[in-house]
């Protein structure tokens, strides 16, 4: 059997940039992350030499060679001096790196990334609700229970019901005072939120079924029921994401 031949530098086109970039650095790098990401370069094979990628994208060594810096910091690639650039696998790139999760996204038929978005984000917000369900104040939850309310009466608005919901997680996570996992979760979520493939369909009896979820989660945070809250926040998360997502997929990914 022929081995199937990857294309060189010369055979990748350029993107098809309408103008020249002001920032020629940042739409190199922003394309080359998508083509490690793709496999268009293998891991363990060699970026292009630097006079490759030069006439690939008709920028000098100075561009190429700060685009190259930004890939090692992502963990895409290892330079090597006297041996060239190495492009790492997968394991070692950083998903946490907007270009990287948003190019690892687009190129996941399977949604798998996001299936494992979604139980980290799961886990954190699981345990924030159980420690909310302890120590939350009135406060807190008297902004819980206005946004639940609210919530009901935006089922046929998604773009306010959603940044309500938005709010709803947040209050939880900032009761339960865990700046690091509130962090995480921002910024994996922000990175996302935006996308048809993580937010999937926005349908009234989809709000409905969302705000049943976020209200018993407030119920039990408000019970002080550490156990409940977390149970409750578990299944509100899995359950929304199995219904945007569809058919799509692996569901078996989630029972974790």
């Amino acid at each position: 059997m022929t081995a199937v031949q990857r294309p060189t530098a010369e055979e990748l086109v350029p993107p098809a940039w309408s103008r020249r970039p002001a920032n020629l650095a940042k739409a190199v790098t922003e394309e080359l992350v998508r083509r490690v990401v793709r496999g268009d370069y293998p891991p363990g094979s060699a970026l292009p030499a630097e006079h490759a990628l030069c006439a690939t994208f008709s920028v000098s060594r100075t561009v190429i060679r700060e685009a190259v810096k930004v890939l090692q910091e992502k963990g895409l690639v290892q330079i090597r001096q006297g041996s060239g650039t190495a492009v790492l696998p997968s394991t070692s790139w950083n998903l946490l790196d907007e270009l990287v999760l948003a190019a690892t996204i687009d190129d996941d038929a399977t949604l798998g990334i996001l299936d494992d978005l979604v139980v980290t984000r799961r886990l954190l917000e699981s345990d924030m609700a159980d420690v909310a369900a302890r120590v939350a104040d009135e406060d807190a939850l008297a902004r819980m229970r206005e946004l639940v309310d609210q919530m009901d009466a935006l089922v046929d608005d998604p773009e306010s019901y959603h940044e309500h919901d938005r709010a709803f997680h947040d209050t939880v996570m900032r009761a339960s005072g865990n700046r690091i996992a509130r962090a995480v979760v921002r910024s994996l979520e922000g990175q996302v939120i935006n996308t048809a493939r993580y937010m999937g369909r926005s349908e009234r009896s989809m709000c409905e079924a969302s705000n049943r979820g976020h209200r018993r989660i407030f119920e039990r945070i408000a019970a002080r029921d550490p156990e409940g809250a977390a149970e409750a926040m578990f299944a509100h998360i899995t359950e929304a994401w199995l219904v945007r997502r569809g058919a799509t997929g692996d569901p078996d990914r989630l029972a974790r």
